[in-house]
């Protein structure tokens, strides 16, 4: 008999044990249902560090620092997101970031207009986008290769473009770069709108819809009727063109476009925000939400290192470990979907 209670009791109380397990999922049905919660656990307690550690960490300065350093890298995130979704990559975004603002500075010190700078720079960044779409989508080079060899390329017209020499441009995009609007940094605001109009995009629009599907299978959204070398075009294009609005943002900020800015650092930063809101390496599924969280969550750290004083080569450190970290977890969540 004592061999055999507890197949019986597994037996008999079948039904109870499978209602237990409900139950103990019940503790924490609020926490499932917030989407992101670990990120946003993460983001809560790393807050908490920082304003224990640092007085300077909550004040209004600083925080108001924060929202513009990361205004640049959420531009950057956003357009990564949507490419990303898609089954896309572009690492070149950083250095076209780069093109960008060297181009912009050399037109502004050279007297040339603002609107005229803006838009020079801005079709440049475009056209940088649409040929990496081009590379990608009509050759057989995967799409890490392509734009990682155009992010070569590009660091190198940058400097050849300043050559290597720091070219301010005084206060002609201060408006941009320092004003605020109701408290709120115009860096900022552009960047929310940017954010939104990508979350609208891609949960309310067929083109979302479709870049979801071609990251999910591509050669079934195709026989679905979906345009996908067309669609790629626009994504492709789509991220240089905001690689070009995050470009004249860093210069507004700036005020000067030096070697070292932009590039594979700012791009990787873009990256790992990404990939730790979430949106699948692989395509197929992404948030604009995690995005948001992921670049708070890294100008948090980066912040909180500065506030003490902590060596600048542990930023890199540390965006190189979360990224991993993301990117495995990520491959995990994959895996279990």
């Amino acid at each position: 008999m004592s061999i055999d209670a507890p197949v019986g009791t597994g037996g008999g109380t079948g039904g109870t044990a499978a209602g237990a397990r409900p139950a103990r999922r019940r503790g924490l049905p609020a926490l499932h249902a917030v989407p992101h919660a670990g990120l946003l656990l993460v983001l809560a307690l790393l807050v908490v560090f920082a304003s224990v550690r640092t007085d300077a960490f909550l004040t209004s300065t600083n925080l108001l620092n924060v929202l513009r350093q990361v205004s640049v890298v959420s531009v950057i995130a956003a357009g990564l997101t949507l490419l990303m979704t898609a089954g896309g990559m572009d690492f070149s975004m950083g250095s076209n970031v780069a093109v960008n603002t060297a181009v912009a500075a050399q037109l502004l010190a050279h007297g040339h207009p603002v609107w005229q700078a803006v838009a020079v720079s801005m079709a440049l960044s475009t056209g940088i986008g649409l040929v990496n779409g081009l590379v990608v989508t009509y050759t057989s080079v995967a799409p890490f290769v392509a734009t990682l060899a155009a992010a070569t390329l590009l660091d190198g017209v940058a400097l050849l473009v300043i050559n290597g020499l720091s070219i301010s441009i005084g206060t002609k995009l201060t408006a941009l770069g320092d004003a605020t609007t109701l408290g709120l940094p115009n860096l900022l605001l552009v960047a929310l709108a940017v954010l939104a109009a990508t979350a609208v995009v891609m949960r309310w629009t067929t083109f979302g819809r479709d870049a979801f599907a071609i990251g999910g299978n591509e050669d079934v959204a195709r026989l679905s009727g979906i345009r996908v070398a067309l669609d790629k075009l626009v994504l492709y294009a789509l991220a240089g063109a905001l690689s070009g609005l995050a470009g004249i943002m860093l210069l507004a900020r700036l005020g000067a476009s030096s070697p070292g800015t932009g590039g594979l650092t700012l791009q990787l930063t873009a990256v790992a925000a990404v990939v730790i809101g979430g949106t699948s390496l692989a395509g197929g599924r992404g948030t604009v939400l995690g995005t948001v969280l992921g670049v708070l969550l890294l100008g948090t750290v980066n912040n909180t290192l500065n506030l003490l004083q902590i060596s600048s080569y542990y930023q890199q450190i540390a965006v190189g470990a979360v990224l991993l970290v993301a990117a495995i977890a990520n491959l995990l969540q994959q895996r279990r979907h």
